[in-house]
């Protein structure tokens, strides 16, 4: 499973995997508890593949933060994301130094830090973009 099938929607707690698609929207399972919903077109949907962290020099996509995370924690969870908010920034900077202040909020350092541990809770551990795999492959196999 990769980032391009996790997403997340507005209004709704933790992750969800998208499924099927359907005429007014998709089904989508959600990775806390497993239960399928339907989701609108209308409603505000967000994948993750897509979303990126601001730094001070560019926008850093969320697949590298994670991997970043993977790699500080050697593959297990990082903190709580109920941590203090001191906690929590003091962490992010550890993972991200140069992380923009200004424009990334405790809460979204919280949310990153909740879905990357919901996603190591399923097993998501590869956070690199499949195309991204595919063509690195390529290129090695020439």
């Amino acid at each position: 499973m990769s980032l391009e099938k996790i997403l997340t929607i507005s209004g709704k707690p933790g992750l969800y995997q998208l499924q099927n698609q359907t005429r007014s929207g998709f089904l989508a399972t959600s990775l806390v508890d497993g239960k399928k919903i339907s989701v609108s077109a209308k409603q505000n949907v967000s994948i993750l593949s897509e979303i990126a962290i601001y730094t001070l020099t560019e926008e850093l996509p969320l697949s590298e933060i994670f991997t970043k995370i993977s790699n500080k924690e050697n593959g297990g969870e990082a903190i709580s994301h109920k941590s203090t908010k001191d906690e929590l920034e003091e962490y992010f900077f550890e993972i991200l130094p140069d992380y923009d202040e200004d424009r990334v909020y405790p809460s979204d350092i919280k949310k990153v830090v909740q879905w990357y541990n919901l996603l190591t809770k399923h097993g998501v551990t590869n956070f690199k973009k499949e195309s991204t795999e595919a063509s690195e492959a390529n290129s090695e196999e020439e």
